[in-house]
């Protein structure tokens, strides 16, 4: 695995993160305080900080003819990770952003993926790759 990312993230409700990224996504907690929590975001260090308000909500750009929320964040999967995930999800009724298809098929980069938000509105996105050579593929 390449070196782990850290990434902050503001959220305005610490429950709700705990049972999105703890409960949900089964991410293992770690240090925290009264305003932030360490999670362990499939290998990364990913911080919830809580805030007074919220950003500005995530504007979008066209790709394969979905609106993608711009920021997002997320990680690349195997492929069997991506399709427990996407039906883990579905099950606990998770309202998608982009509902989890194969983007760019046929094509160079040809991916997995789906979009949705946790309870303060970040977007996420998860996908995979049949061929992770096509990461980078142009």
């Amino acid at each position: 695995m390449p070196q782990p990312f850290h990434l902050a993230i503001p959220v305005d409700n610490l429950q709700q993160a705990r049972a999105f990224y703890g409960d949900l996504l089964g991410c293992e907690q770690g240090r925290s305080s009264d305003r932030w929590i360490d999670w362990n975001f499939y290998g990364h260090q990913m911080v919830t900080h809580l805030v007074d308000e919220m950003p500005s909500s995530p504007r979008h750009n066209s790709v394969d003819s979905h609106a993608v929320p711009v920021p997002h964040f997320g990680v690349v999967l195997s492929m069997q990770d991506w399709q427990l995930l996407a039906d883990k999800l579905q099950a606990a009724s998770i309202e998608f952003i982009i509902e989890p298809y194969i983007r760019f098929k046929g094509q160079p980069g040809e991916q997995a993926t789906l979009f949705f938000r946790d309870p303060a509105g970040n977007a996420l996105e998860f996908k995979a790759f049949a061929d992770l050579e096509q990461l980078f593929a142009c």
